[in-house]
């Protein structure tokens, strides 16, 4: 019987693999305690199960509180991949451009005004992720007290989709702006091609857990 039930609740639940065996391993846990008592009570062991899963709850109705669970967990570690990522890899690169190429002033081609504009936007854009980032950790601690699991999940889900579409906006607008202007600024030196491809793949990296946790919300109210 509670083998059963934790295969239904595994069969509903979509997210990190680790994070859903934590979550199936706790109510494996609580479930088989509570057999235990009513074994204990003098209850047989087909009807102990039967009651701890009834105590449990609907399969259906638990699985849609550890769905809007596995959100959050997978949210978190996206929105502290985006604090931290997104900044370090504009700071890294800014380095590595000064280290290996030097001031802007050395390039051959003029800069057009409406690239400059396009660059600091770009540039701040990088800076206003983290930020999104941090509003969505802190609020998720200060909701966590007011809202239920699933409307926290679905606010966590909006916030990162918001800083994971910033991100990858300003991305590919630098890279697109600059190639219109001079290919050759996408390759002022070796490192700064690799960041600047370590970044891409940040950025997509980004986007698979923005989809695989909104996935995730999505499957709450299914």
């Amino acid at each position: 019987m509670i083998d059963e039930y934790l295969g239904e609740l595994d069969r509903r639940l979509h997210g990190c693999g680790r994070f859903k065996a934590d979550l199936l391993e706790e109510a494996r846990d609580g479930l088989h305690d509570a057999a235990d008592a009513y074994r204990a009570g003098g209850w047989s062991d087909e009807d102990a199960q039967r009651r701890a899963v009834a105590d449990f709850g609907p399969a259906a109705v638990v699985a849609r509180d550890y769905q809007a669970e596995l959100g959050m967990l997978s949210g978190v570690r996206t929105l502290w991949k985006l604090v931290l990522g997104v900044p370090a890899m504009q700071i890294a690169w800014d380095y590595a451009r000064i280290l290996t190429f030097g001031e802007w002033t050395k390039l051959s081609t003029p800069t057009p005004e409406w690239y400059r504009v396009i660059a600091h936007a770009t540039h701040g854009a990088v800076f206003v992720v983290p930020v999104i980032g941090v509003i969505a950790l802190v609020g998720i601690r200060w909701l966590s007290r007011r809202l239920d699991a699933v409307r926290l999940a679905r606010f966590c889900g909006a916030l990162i989709a918001l800083a994971v579409g910033i991100n990858l906006a300003s991305v590919g607008l630098v890279i697109g702006s600059t190639g219109l202007v001079d290919v050759s600024r996408l390759f002022l030196s070796v490192p700064c091609v690799l960041l600047m491809v370590a970044w891409v793949l940040l950025s997509v990296r980004l986007v698979v857990l923005a989809r695989r946790s909104w996935g995730g919300y999505a499957t709450i109210v299914a």
